[in-house]
């Protein structure tokens, strides 16, 4: 089954990429792939905090994801699967994207304001040559009846 990779992260344009992935993957028959990644940086502290801080993160990762898992369930009847990575996010992204097969679509959420379509789309677009499939930039300010129009 091909699969549309999704970044989660805290961004308003996330939630277009996600739609556009969930009725993408309701439309074809795939599924969806939904990657977080948490900054190596985040934890830097003592020991014990950096642990506990750590599990924070992952409770508010699943936390945001159960909200759009519940939609894609609810709505399009997919049941997307979870994957938290630690790292840098463009090397994360071409891991996961390399080790999981399935994986057909990179699926990203642009940006809309003046400073451009937001730092990871800026990264990964110099690091393209590097992925091994296409990835798919969903503008932030297309409405919902936009993204089912087009998917």
């Amino acid at each position: 089954m091909r699969k549309f990779l999704v970044v989660l992260d805290d961004s308003r344009e996330c939630l277009n990429a996600m739609r556009f992935a969930a009725l993408r993957a309701s439309h074809t028959g795939g599924g969806v792939a939904i990657l977080s990644i948490i900054p190596p940086d985040e934890f830097n502290h003592w020991i014990g905090v950096g642990e506990v801080m750590r599990e924070e993160t992952r409770e508010r990762i699943h936390a945001h994801f159960e909200v759009f898992a519940k939609w894609m369930r609810d709505k399009q009847q997919i049941e997307p699967e979870l994957i938290i990575r630690e790292g840098e996010a463009v090397s994360e992204i071409i891991a996961q994207v390399q080790e999981d097969k399935e994986i057909g679509v990179l699926v990203l959420g642009a940006g809309t304001d003046k400073k451009g379509p937001g730092p990871l789309i800026t990264q990964l677009s110099r690091a393209s040559g590097s992925l091994p499939i296409p990835f798919t930039i969903v503008p932030g300010d297309l409405s919902k009846e936009q993204l089912e129009a087009i998917t």
